[in-house]
């Protein structure tokens, strides 16, 4: 018998109760808000800080190749966490806090929306640029774990796994974005991403 078996098990059994409590009537609001971005060629402007800037980057590549590769309008997924030399003048020249407030600020248009990802929900810069975009009138989903942070409360859609474990929250978050790919994927004729 595999003497890991019960951790593996375990893991596996926690991270199914985290994705039960997910409220799944917010993940349907976020793939509506996804669709009607997508519709009125509005920009879907995606953060996060380490394991969630990597998982910005990869829904980004789902979106504008995997889905967009089908239709002759591509959605217009933008990773702010994505441009090394952006990111490291900004942390350098001004503070890492406004790495993605800096971006968006001027470039925001109505019905763009962001989607912040955080499993604290509690980070400055991600915080910052969520209150930025809030103050122009802009939808705002998270992803978070923990207790939801500040950026829970900040959302417009808030997706919150009540779990208090960062790699289970990011495994969690990286589901959800590709569930709602895939269904979203699936409702404009194509069967996969």
């Amino acid at each position: 018998m595999n003497p890991n078996g019960k951790e593996i098990e375990e893991y596996f059994n926690i991270l199914s109760g985290a994705l039960a409590s997910i409220d799944q009537l917010e993940i349907e609001k976020a793939m509506e808000a996804i669709v009607d971005a997508y519709e009125n060629e509005a920009s879907i402007y995606i953060m996060g800080n380490g394991g969630s800037a990597s998982t910005a980057s990869h829904i980004v590549c789902d979106f504008n190749k995997g889905i967009s590769m089908h239709h002759d309008r591509k959605f217009k997924f933008v990773s702010l966490a994505d441009n090394m030399a952006v990111v490291s003048a900004i942390s350098n020249d001004c503070s890492y806090d406004d790495i993605f407030k800096m971006q968006i600020e001027g470039r925001l248009r109505s019905g763009d929306i962001i989607i912040a990802i955080s499993g604290s929900g509690n980070s400055k810069n991600v915080l910052k640029a969520v209150e930025y975009a809030r103050s122009k009138g802009n939808k705002v989903i998270s992803l978070t774990g923990y207790d939801g942070g500040k950026l829970k409360a900040l959302s417009d859609i808030p997706i919150h796994a009540r779990i208090a474990d960062m790699q289970k929250s990011e495994d969690i978050h990286m589901i959800v974005l590709h569930t709602m790919a895939q269904i979203i994927a699936r409702r404009m004729g194509h069967p996969l991403c």
